[in-house]
């Protein structure tokens, strides 16, 4: 476990260990998300089109969307 401590100016640090296996450098956006009892931080891509490029390349989309598209002609009657 990596821990920081913050500045009088609300700045932290990312620990070097983090920002090298994230990729995380000058500039890099940083997502934060409270759920009310924990904080996680998510670093943001520069470009998300270029980020979501692959990501689907194993999945046979076609027949799920065949399928969702036969489960909805089925409740519907």
């Amino acid at each position: 476990m990596e821990s920081t401590i913050m500045s009088e100016r609300g700045q932290i640090s990312v620990p070097a260990e983090i920002r090298k296996r994230y990729k995380i450098k000058k500039g890099t956006r940083l997502a934060w998300l409270d759920n009310g009892e924990t904080i996680t931080v998510i670093p943001l891509p520069n470009d998300p089109l270029e980020a979501l490029y692959g990501c689907a390349k194993d999945e046979n989309l076609m027949e799920a969307l065949m399928e969702y598209r036969k489960e909805e002609r089925a409740r519907d009657g």
